[in-house]
């Protein structure tokens, strides 16, 4: 079995660092760390990881092995790797594949290398581990009792391979867990994806006309936060109903192809493909700021902006900036990769840490249900939600009240009424 691949051992000091400091603000991980330390239920299992690899995902890899597992990592996105990490992790002894700035050829082959020679379990981010293992790597499917999927991306291409009856295995869809998607996606993105612009731009957000494209969870926070922040938005939907929450939310709604004109940064969070595409970069003004905050690098069409300068330069690190024929020049950020990885830490440690809950406990309720769950997507229990925001709650020296018995059973009935004349007999 091949060991580690990684960009240089002698990164793993620094990367020890980044990982403690995690670790230190991760409470709910911490908590499970050591009920799962004493009980250890994933003792003679193989995980296979493909995930942002920096310092969070770092820390839940290592619960993992903490719990008795046999772990194996890789990077779900060559630009959001961080070798320091890498190092960290092989030197505490997991097997890992990865370095930033992977090729096409190379970020497959980590993947494979990640599988090894079979897998009980896999956490997928995005769907490219549980996406090889029906095809290139079809010699251990038999091996996989299930996985996780933390990405609203990586859910779309599952429920694709479950409707056209090719997934095999049942995978739970931790994306939908009420403790993942309302703070990672919401509160999460929209921070990070700030962060990166911000770092990487140095340019003020105060002011702007920011122009954000998909209203979902991760669309919601990254609007809120540029409102914070003094910008005036603009929100692009194809779904009605989320088109008109945003009109409700208080901001402009119109199709990007009138945004495009009014638009000073760009911010893609769809999950589909040519979001930004020819005919709206012909209409954007001198200086447009174009970010992806997206799993995969296809919501800003590349090919589109290579036939309008096909030698762009860099403009700044991780800026890349294209001259049309008339002059106008448009930046794009971190190649069109998430700018909240590609460009910046990823989320906030604490939010990361509910997240990371969800996928612990969801992780080992696939390693004892997978028989009875069969092949599809499946819904995370409630009580791993409940459970994990209690243990958020606690970390955070927060009471809350619990519902009486007569509460219960009144929530739990039909007959009793709320109104004057009900009745009330039993």
């Amino acid at each position: 079995m091949t060991e580690s691949a990684m960009r240089d051992p002698g990164l793993a000091p620094r990367g020890r660092l980044k990982i403690e400091w995690a670790r230190a603000h991760m409470p709910v991980l911490a908590e499970i760390e050591r009920e799962f330390s004493t009980t250890l239920p994933y003792r003679g299992k193989r995980i296979a990881v493909s995930c942002h690899l920096e310092a969070k995902t770092a820390r839940l890899a290592l619960l993992f092995a903490a719990g008795g597992a046999e772990v194996s990592v890789t990077g779900s996105n060559p630009l959001s790797t961080q070798d320091d990490v890498v190092a960290a992790l092989a030197e505490s002894g997991l097997r890992v594949f990865a370095w930033r700035g992977a090729t096409t050829d190379e970020y497959r082959y980590h993947l494979s290398q990640t599988l090894g020679d079979g897998a009980d379990v896999i956490m997928d981010d995005g769907g490219d581990l549980v996406s090889m293992v029906h095809t290139e790597r079809r010699d251990i499917l038999g091996q996989v009792q299930g996985g996780c999927e933390e990405t609203t991306t990586g859910l779309s291409r599952l429920r694709a391979m479950h409707r056209d009856g090719d997934l095999a295995f049942p995978v739970v869809a931790v994306n939908d867990a009420r403790m993942k998607y309302l703070f990672d996606n919401r509160y999460g993105t929209g921070q990070s994806v700030w962060d990166g612009i911000m770092r990487t731009t140095n340019l003020s957000v105060a002011g702007k006309c920011v122009v954000v494209a998909g209203y979902g969870w991760c669309g919601k926070g990254i609007s809120m936060r540029a409102r914070g922040l003094g910008a005036n938005v603009i929100v692009c939907e194809t779904d009605p109903v989320r088109a008109c929450e945003a009109l409700m939310d208080g901001f402009r709604v119109m199709p990007m192809a009138c945004a495009a004109e009014e638009g000073d940064i760009f911010v893609t969070a769809t999950g589909c493909r040519d979001v930004i595409r020819g005919e709206h970069l012909q209409r954007m003004r001198d200086g447009a700021i174009l970010a992806n905050a997206g799993h995969f690098d296809v919501e800003i069409s590349k090919p589109d902006l290579a036939t309008m300068c096909p030698e762009p330069r860099e403009a700044r690190e991780g800026i890349e900036e294209y001259k049309s024929p008339d002059g106008r020049r448009l930046y794009l950020l971190a190649q069109g990769r998430l700018v909240n990885l590609a460009a910046a830490d990823g989320h906030p440690v604490e939010v990361m840490d509910t997240s990371f809950g969800v996928q612990a406990l969801s992780v080992k309720y696939v390693m004892e249900n997978h028989e009875s769950l069969g092949p599809g997507v499946h819904p995370v229990p409630a009580e791993v939600d409940e459970a994990v925001a209690r243990v958020r709650l606690r970390a955070a020296g927060v009471k809350i009240d619990s519902p009486t018995r007569s509460q219960r059973e009144y929530l739990a009935g039909w007959r009793e009424g709320t109104g004057g004349g009900a009745d009330r007999t039993g």
